[in-house]
């Protein structure tokens, strides 16, 4: 059994987030420190992928656990480390309307939601994208004046426009990196002039919202726009025009991958397939620089030989389990990552966190004891077809549940509320009392 831990003070901001967003079933976005337990070795292996991001290489990992396994949480959880570190990070869910790649703007839609939810650790909400932009001519012209040129001085700025233009020719031998430089080149003169309208425009182009080349032409004076076909492109550029703008590379982060397999027609599932290819060699083969990918999904999405990943030849082969994972040996630098199931005692210091958290939260002292969460664990794992039905997703829901009554009705006891006869159904099966539910390694959190 783990040692009792001191319980940590949380900010009354951040332990609403936490509680309201896991009783809704979601994953909240701050907070998240506060009730980490274990995936150490996971957590640790995605560690390593940033820090080879951060010296200029790429890395392509996919996360995969059955509904409500925390994959989410892990995405988020790395999503933070990686803004600690100063990199840039983009998140998007797919879904029936965003794709990786489409025929009606489904590709261009995960392209927006990327760059829509673009943060940084000063903007860690999203909508970082002028942000970044503003901060790098700062950063240029912070860098100038340092080196001993005052902006009252006559080279200032032909200096801050010499490294302004180091940082975009740069991006010039990349694919679309012509017209990507150009619009860079715009915003910058823009930001000298105190054009707001010339920047709000080149931030729309950067966004993927102009409709189509006629659009741009006419309010930006350029040919192109984003599309279906080429957002990822630009996602290779932005990482390696983020490097240039002082921060450490670009992590995007797509979950929901079972959209995919969810899509009817086989021959558009194809072409999505073709797409995480197209990112998983540019990873592999150093065709991308300062990027790193990770997407997550249901085992189902990924090994089903019909409509799954594995149903494209050239990713099952890449993807699929050598002989030795296969015997049960966990290979953590592995493109997939399978999560392993949370043990039970670290189920049960998560229980102790949220309660000390929820007591915190509504500000009385903790009653429930560790034997109190220990029966609770055992009454919710060992509920008839619980190894297949129920998730830790529910285990947590009904955790708050179960908190929020007994904290709104003083006269509710523990002993009480779990003999109910709500409760009597789960009773462990052909266990004595106070045995640890069968099953409970079959959970994950």
């Amino acid at each position: 059994m783990p040692q009792p831990q001191q319980s940590v003070r949380v900010p009354k901001r951040i332990a609403t987030v936490l509680i309201n967003s896991l009783k809704g079933g979601v994953v909240p976005r701050i907070g998240l420190p506060y009730i980490t337990v274990g995936r150490e070795a996971e957590i640790g292996a995605l560690l390593r992928d940033l820090d080879i991001v951060g010296e200029g290489g790429a890395s392509f990992r996919i996360v995969v656990g059955r509904y409500g396994s925390g994959k989410s949480f892990l995405l988020q959880t790395i999503r933070n480390h990686a803004m600690g570190k100063g990199f840039v990070v983009a998140d998007a869910d797919l879904s029936p309307e965003r794709r990786l790649q489409g025929t009606k703007g489904q590709g261009l839609a995960t392209y927006r939601e990327l760059v829509r939810n673009l943060s940084t650790r000063t903007r860690p909400e999203g909508g970082a994208l002028t942000l970044v932009l503003d901060r790098w001519i700062n950063g240029v012209q912070s860098e100038v004046a340092a080196s001993g040129l005052l902006p009252d001085d006559p080279g200032f700025g032909a200096e801050v426009e010499r490294r302004i233009f180091a940082v975009i020719q740069d991006l010039h031998e990349l694919v679309h990196g012509f017209d990507f430089a150009r619009l860079l080149t715009a915003y910058y003169r823009a930001h000298v002039e105190g054009d707001d309208e010339t920047k709000s425009y080149v931030a729309k182009w950067l966004r993927g919202e102009y409709r189509n080349k006629t659009e741009a032409k006419a309010e930006l004076g350029v040919s192109c726009v984003i599309g279906d076909d080429d957002w990822y492109d630009y996602i290779k550029l932005l990482a390696r025009f983020l490097v240039g703008a002082g921060y450490a590379g670009l992590v995007v982060l797509v979950d929901e991958l079972v959209n995919l397999y969810k899509i009817p027609h086989a021959v558009a599932r194809q072409y999505n397939y073709e797409k995480l290819l197209t990112m998983y060699n540019d990873a592999l083969q150093g065709r991308a620089e300062h990027l790193g990918i990770i997407m997550s999904g249901t085992p189902q999405c990924v090994e089903d030989r019909r409509r799954g990943l594995y149903s494209y030849e050239a990713l099952r082969s890449r993807l699929t389990q050598g002989r030795f994972g296969r015997e049960g040996m966990v290979d953590l630098l592995a493109p997939v990552i399978r999560l392993q199931p949370l043990t039970y005692e670290e189920l049960l210091v998560l229980c102790e966190k949220l309660a000390d958290i929820h007591a915190g939260l509504f500000g009385y002292q903790r009653t429930l004891t560790e034997q109190d969460l220990v029966e609770f664990l055992q009454l919710e794992l060992g509920r008839v077809g619980a190894q297949s039905h129920i998730t830790p997703r529910e285990v947590i829901r009904d955790l708050i549940e179960m908190l929020d009554i007994m904290w709104q009705d003083p006269s509710v006891t523990v002993a009480g509320l779990l003999g109910s006869s709500d409760f009597v159904h789960a009773q462990p099966e052909g266990g004595d009392e106070g045995d640890v539910a069968p099953g409970y390694a079959e959970f994950t959190i």
